[in-house]
């Protein structure tokens, strides 16, 4: 996945157009993800570690469809519910109820679904009252616990998840834990990105050490687990 970046400090619309026209811009390719390989078998529990920048949450948008990499492939055999930014579909104005409904269809669910599920969403989420309240007074914890509670409704073939379990207070946490249990116990293949080395050791059956936006590693939990923080113990 190779982006395109611009080296010059361009402070306005018209400026980059001008320049743009004038073929003036400069601009360098940083490569993102590069010789990335590896194959996912059903319900397995896929980890992805790595530091920040390392290009852990562009492959996951590239699995997701989210972006198209430059060059290969990413063959993916199931419908996939992608976890990667909480509520960006939400429209502020909006309130939780109506939101429950625009960004339930972004992720693919019917209408007629979200009807049957919204008691069950509303529920999880533990918003009550407020879900009846624009999301624009929402806290950050209650729009992140009701975009939690939309995505996870259903039990998807493929999950992708990038630091979710981090949603909410700790109560919370327990609960989007204990549901992402169920659907990895439930033949959910998942590829879960965390810096917490404890719940990668622990959920995982497989991982996949990203750095620099190449592969380090690939394989055994604890081979890898162990060499990852190895690195820091050395220092």
């Amino acid at each position: 996945m190779r982006f395109k970046l611009t080296d010059d400090r361009i402070m306005s619309l018209k400026e980059f157009v001008t320049r743009k026209l004038k073929g003036s811009i400069k601009t360098s390719d940083f490569w993102a993800l590069k010789h990335i390989t590896f194959d996912v078998n059903k319900g397995q529990v896929i980890g992805i570690i790595g530091k920040n920048g390392s290009g852990k949450s562009t492959l996951l948008k590239v699995i997701s469809g989210i972006l198209k990499p430059t060059s290969g492939t990413a063959i993916c055999d199931g419908n996939i519910v992608p976890m990667l930014e909480l509520g960006s579909g939400f429209d502020q104005d909006l309130t939780g109820r109506e939101n429950i409904f625009l960004n339930g269809a972004i992720l693919g669910y019917t209408e007629a679904f979200l009807k049957e599920k919204f008691d069950e969403i509303l529920e999880f989420s533990e918003l009550g009252q407020f879900i009846d309240v624009p999301i624009r007074n929402y806290s950050s914890g209650m729009m992140m616990r009701l975009a939690f509670s939309i995505a996870t409704v259903v039990d998807p073939q493929i999950l992708i998840v990038d630091e979710i379990l981090a949603v909410g207070d700790e109560a919370f946490q327990k609960k989007s834990r204990a549901r992402m249990m169920e659907l990895m116990g439930g033949g959910t293949t998942v590829l879960f990105v965390s810096h917490n080395l404890e719940q990668i050791r622990e959920m995982c059956d497989r991982v996949l050490w990203l750095d620099h936006g190449e592969m380090r590693l690939f394989g055994n939990t604890k081979e890898v687990c162990d060499e990852y923080s190895g690195q820091f113990n050395n220092k």
